[in-house]
């Protein structure tokens, strides 16, 4: 069951600083984790410190961080702070997508739109990949946040205006234009039962993927391991081996089961890569024998939820999700699989 209230958000930031505190390892992603529960419950104070705690340490997303800390503190009151911190970010001009949507719709949401377009199409030249190359998906949302910000602003389209049309109408029948229009939050205030099943229509469309995403927090997640890996295991434990006969099996049953998944409708799918003292110190910590092919999946699914799922499908010229250096496209992502 997802929090619902100030004090089930609470609850949730508590056991999250307490599974940071046991796996030291995966403390990042479950600090911003816990952060985020302590802004939704309103603890936006304690939310800065945490991301003060995470910026002292290294953090292996910095600009993440950061962009997180500007958008708590502009809602907390420190307007001044928080634009320092976007100001930089913008001049470094980090190659992660995250950063720059986080930093535009906190301007866009404090009524900066011109900042917030300025924003959104330097991460977009920035970061779209040249000529006719698939938009990777983490780049889609700075592609819908700027049309949705230059309709706001009232410009005419252009052409990643028009690609922005072209990727939500795959995924969505509403079209972007009318989900962007602002007009249409007019009707909310309106009193015509017609205007307004139209517009819980829209707003229901606008929602189903954000409503899908918060019910399932994690990737659903397929357990990878590399080659030398997986013979260890095996050869430690070969009773096992009914569950991998062979490696190429293994990574063929990766991507088939993945590409099933995925043809049911299954967002947000992942591959966590084992490896074998990990796994044999999680089933000492579960009580039970690594031969006991029961608890593949919990361990799978651990992994995922300590932050270890890496996305998939690979973007088609990236490498190869298998570790062989090839890009996906070559590889698994090809037609043979």
């Amino acid at each position: 069951m997802r929090p619902d209230t100030p004090a089930d958000h609470i609850s949730e930031a508590e056991r999250l600083l307490r599974t940071a505190t046991q796996y030291p390892e995966d403390g990042e992603p479950l600090l911003l984790q816990a952060a985020a529960h302590l802004e939704l419950a309103g603890d936006r104070e304690r939310a800065s410190t945490l991301y003060d705690r995470l910026l002292a340490s290294a953090p292996e997303r910095p600009f993440l961080v950061k962009a997180l800390q500007a958008a708590n503190l502009w809602e907390f009151g420190h307007e001044a702070e928080a634009r320092a911190l976007i100001t930089g970010i913008r001049s470094a001009a980090p190659a992660d997508p995250a950063p720059w949507e986080i930093v535009a719709e906190t301007l866009e949401a404090h009524d900066e739109l011109d900042a917030s377009h300025e924003c959104f199409t330097a991460a977009v030249t920035l970061l779209l990949p040249p000529g006719d190359e698939e938009v990777p998906y983490e780049v889609q949302p700075l592609l819908t946040g700027r049309h949705r910000v230059r309709r706001l602003l009232g410009h005419a389209h252009d052409g990643w205006d028009g690609l922005a049309d072209r990727l939500h109408s795959a995924q969505s029948a509403i079209p972007l234009d009318e989900l962007h229009d602002p007009k249409r939050l007019w009707a909310l205030g309106s009193d015509n039962p017609a205007e307004l099943r139209a517009e819980i229509a829209r707003l229901r469309s606008e929602l189903g993927s954000y409503r899908s995403a918060l019910s399932r927090p994690f990737p659903v997640a397929v357990l990878h391991w590399p080659e030398p890996e997986l013979t260890e295991l095996l050869a430690a434990h070969p009773e096992l081996e009914s569950e991998y006969p062979t490696h190429a099996a293994h990574l063929t049953d990766i991507e088939a089961s993945l590409r099933d998944l995925a043809s049911t409708g299954t967002a947000n799918l992942g591959i966590v890569t084992a490896a074998v003292p990990s796994y044999e110190a999680f089933a000492a910590s579960e009580g039970s024998s690594p031969a006991d092919a029961d608890l593949l999946p919990q361990f799978t699914t651990t992994l995922a939820a300590r932050g270890h799922a890496v996305a998939w499908p690979p973007h088609r010229t990236a490498p190869c999700w298998c570790g062989s250096g090839t890009g996906y496209r070559e590889c698994h992502g090809g037609a043979d699989f």
